[in-house]
């Protein structure tokens, strides 16, 4: 939004823009969600939620392993460190992805069975679950939003007509950010239904 009232109003600007990062990070961790869902070719994505038991500490995959995707059915996992080789097949494994990873000592192949149309079925459902908790994160912001306003009324800090013209305005940007969700939503659906 290029004029936005709100970000006009000096008692609401750093509220405006507190609210409009948070929409955004909501915005990219469903962007980030949905690449790590499986459609049917191999992705280093795929294994982007993918958690190792390391040195003591859970760890993503990407900082234990370096994952390439050679072929367009499987994926490749280089350890940093032989020593994990066992758990990073073992969190594979426990994965929901329903992976049955190999390894022969140094690496760990991730082969990446062609989908079923009963598992794409289950991917788009994942897919629109994850949407509706992200439509709930960003509407929750906007409640907080408004609580904000509504406070910054009663404390006298902004006018009547200013907190009406500002709901109005979170109300847009709600719809904005939600609208972008779905959008991407209805692609990626649409990219794994595609056979």
């Amino acid at each position: 939004m290029a004029g936005s009232a709100m970000a006009g109003i000096p008692a609401l600007k750093e509220t405006y823009q507190l609210l409009r990062s948070r929409m955004d990070k909501a915005v990219e961790d469903f962007r980030a969600n949905l690449a790590s869902i499986r459609t049917g070719r191999a992705s280093v994505h795929m294994l982007d939620q993918v958690k190792v038991m390391a040195y003591g500490t859970e760890m993503p995959l990407n900082q234990v392993g370096q994952i390439s995707a050679p072929e367009p059915q499987l994926l490749l996992i280089q350890p940093y460190d032989g020593s994990l080789i066992v758990e990073i097949e073992k969190a594979l494994r426990t994965g929901t992805q329903g992976f049955n990873p190999q390894n022969d000592g140094k690496v760990v192949r991730v082969p990446v069975p062609p989908m079923t149309e009963e598992r794409r079925k289950e991917v788009v459902k994942h897919l629109n679950k994850v949407l509706e908790d992200h439509r709930t994160a960003v509407r929750n912001i906007r409640r907080d939003g408004n609580d904000l306003l509504k406070k910054a009324t009663k404390d006298k800090k902004i006018s009547e007509d200013e907190e009406k013209r500002s709901l109005e305005e979170m109300q847009k940007l709600t719809d904005e950010e939600i609208k972008r969700m779905e959008d991407l939503c209805k692609a990626k659906e649409k990219e794994v239904m595609q056979v």
